[in-house]
């Protein structure tokens, strides 16, 4: 039986656009190519986790536009289950306008169109799908509201919680403190912490920071420099494979996808943490977000490469 995940979150058209360098305010700059694709915090890690072997529903809204039928149909394509009643009539679908340089770096602006109107009622509506998972994977492209009434549901049936706490907001919820398993990235924690963190070493603090401040556990990702966890009273440090970066639109929801399906599939945080990273080090390596998402036989190959040591299979 496939691991069952559920997925509150977000699901945008993206517009990427390939440039020598982002710019700079004020500075304009030429683009090479331009291409639209299916995308949004959420779609992409349900996407992640699909391909990755899990059994997957995602409670996140579209308009009624061409985009939003698309990408609906997309989603279903890749085995998705896509609730028929999330469309929002007279609205537009999410858009997320996305600028990638050539180091594989990029800044997005993000119009969250319908994804605005996914509310409390619709998680209450869909509350036995939630029920039904093993681990509810959650971001903050939706309402705040929102995402704390899918925690409560998912609390209240003994269902875990990963956060995703991006994009990060000025003061994170203190309730999102609580979930069962955070997993920020550098910038994300030196947000919600107030401080920076320069080196592997503050990381790791920070890891452990989060789970003081009522975490059941946290993983920092931190780019090329690997990830930062704290779980089960130990803590520590996890190297990154290297790759050639060439677009990290979806790295890190391929990382928190592939986090959430080992974990619920019981292996410990770092062993989780472990497949993520292979996860994470493709889809950099590759251009596109929900495109460059790999599937389970790609990360199995390059884990055994890179932690020959580790078993992941559940």
């Amino acid at each position: 039986m496939p691991v069952i995940l559920a997925v509150v979150g977000s699901i945008n058209n993206d517009i990427v656009v390939r440039c020598a360098a982002l710019p700079r305010p004020g500075e304009t700059v030429s683009g090479r190519d331009l291409h639209e694709i299916g995308g949004g915090k959420g779609a992409n890690q349900a996407v992640a986790a699909a391909r990755l072997g899990a059994a997957t529903v995602i409670i996140g809204r579209t308009g009624d536009d061409a985009a939003g039928l698309r990408m609906r149909a997309a989603l279903a394509t890749e085995g998705v289950e896509v609730l028929a009643d999330l469309v929002s009539v007279g609205c537009a679908s999410g858009v997320a306008i996305i600028a990638v340089e050539d180091g594989g770096e990029n800044c997005i602006l993000l119009v969250p169109g319908a994804n605005a109107l996914l509310t409390p009622a619709d998680v209450a509506r869909h509350a036995a799908r939630i029920r039904a998972a093993r681990v509810l994977l959650l971001q903050l492209e939706v309402p705040l509201e929102t995402v704390l009434a899918a925690a409560a549901v998912a609390r209240a049936a003994g269902v875990r919680v990963l956060l995703d706490p991006a994009p990060a907001p000025a003061r994170l919820d203190p309730a999102l403190l609580t979930v069962d398993l955070i997993s920020p990235n550098r910038s994300e924690a030196e947000a919600i912490l107030g401080r920076r963190l320069p080196d592997n070493a503050a990381a790791i603090a920070a890891a452990r920071d989060l789970v003081a401040r009522g975490a059941g556990a946290a993983v920092i990702t931190l780019g090329a420099a690997g990830a930062a966890w704290c779980a089960d009273g130990a803590s520590g440090h996890l190297p990154a494979i290297p790759v050639q970066a060439i677009d990290a639109t979806a790295a890190g929801d391929a990382f928190k996808a592939a986090l959430a399906l080992r974990w619920a599939e019981g292996a410990s945080v770092p062993e989780a943490a472990r497949f993520a990273l292979a996860a994470g080090a493709l889809a950099a390596s590759r251009a596109g977000a929900q495109p460059s998402l790999p599937r389970r036989a790609e990360v199995e190959a390059l884990l055994a490469t890179a932690f020959p040591t580790v078993r992941s299979q559940p």
